[in-house]
């Protein structure tokens, strides 16, 4: 028996039910690991909402990002050994796997080897937030002066775009609804900050871009703010839109798309690591920069044992965090 995380119904934080549940053992190509760390993901409160694209079937297990260490092998499991530590990728459907759990079963499929030099949280907090910022790489292909409009730029994913862009030469535009983050993200190395409910962004946009618009907007958000984003682009720009948040219906933004001939494109991370030459660059890529230092996974909050779950998801739905919010057990 193992203690494990569990939802019996939809609804808030409150659902999460810590139970002693028989995980059984690893089968073909699985392994046990004993859980360290996990990271918590805005997918994962949405899931456990019924406001995720799958839904959930109850009782459902829940997690799917973290780090552990693995205690035993299902059969035809050669590329593993028991001690490794490894990452735990969401390469999976929310309810196939759970791990916020003290121990868990999980495919080998979705393992990679724990960076050496990060600790338990910072090796919960990588993958799911660079695989899906990495879009500004591989498909916006951003560089030199190219500026970026990073929407919700103090969650994970948003900091890994600052960082990104950063990196690759860009001008990082972070957007926060108010100027109550603006230092917290400008001491993460945002360029720019843009308080979204206090200021004009294409005003503020134009201006840092000398009138050019930006290169890319990368959107978790959506709903009717889009036409804003889009207002903002250079001509041929690409505007990201990676989640729903806003739970609004997000329009096209014809005309803006039409007389600058932007691009509107959905995202997430699978579209990466669901293509197996793509995933190795992106992952090669990746560890280039965690081991430069051009990449630093920022921990917002750091709880400590599997109790903490409910708490954990209550910082993260009240929108406090810059950066990642992780349960160490």
């Amino acid at each position: 028996m193992s203690k494990v995380v569990r939802i019996h119904s939809l609804g808030g934080p409150e659902v999460l039910k810590i139970e002693d549940f028989d995980i059984g053992t690893p089968g073909a190509g699985e392994v046990r690991i004993r859980v360290e760390a996990v990271g918590l993901n805005r997918a994962e409160a949405m899931y456990r909402a019924g406001r995720y694209p799958i839904a959930p079937k109850l009782p459902s297990l829940i997690g799917y990002e973290g780090v552990g260490v693995i205690e035993q092998l299902g059969p035809d499991v050669d590329d593993f050994k028991v001690g490794d530590r490894v990452c735990v990728l969401p390469m999976i459907h929310q309810g196939q796997y759970g791990i916020w759990a003290e121990e868990a079963i999980v495919p080998t499929r979705i393992l990679l080897p724990a960076p050496p030099g990060l600790t338990p949280s910072e090796a919960a907090s990588i993958w799911m937030q660079y695989m899906t910022a990495y879009a500004l790489i591989e498909v916006a292909e951003i560089g030199i002066g190219d500026g970026v409009i990073i929407r919700a730029a103090s969650s994970s994913v948003g900091i890994a775009a600052i960082q990104l862009a950063n990196w690759a030469g860009s001008i990082s535009i972070a957007c926060t609804r108010t100027s109550d983050k603006a230092q917290a993200l400008l001491d993460q190395g945002a360029a720019h900050v843009v308080a979204t409910d206090e200021e004009d962004l294409v005003a503020r946009v134009m201006e840092i871009t000398g009138g050019k618009g930006a290169r890319t907007a990368f959107d978790p958000v959506g709903g009717p703010y889009v036409e804003t984003l889009a207002n903002a682009l250079a001509p041929r720009g690409i505007l990201f839109i990676y989640g729903g948040l806003s739970g609004e219906a997000t329009p096209y933004p014809h005309w803006p798309c039409a007389y600058k001939g932007l691009s509107v494109r959905g995202w997430v991370a699978s579209e990466i690591w669901n293509h197996p030459h793509r995933y190795k660059t992106a992952q090669e890529k990746i560890l280039t920069g965690l081991a430069s230092g051009h990449l630093k996974p920022v921990i917002a909050k750091e709880f400590h044992g599997l109790d903490q779950i409910l708490a954990a998801n209550e910082f993260l739905e009240s929108n406090q965090q810059v950066g990642k919010v992780v349960v160490k057990f």
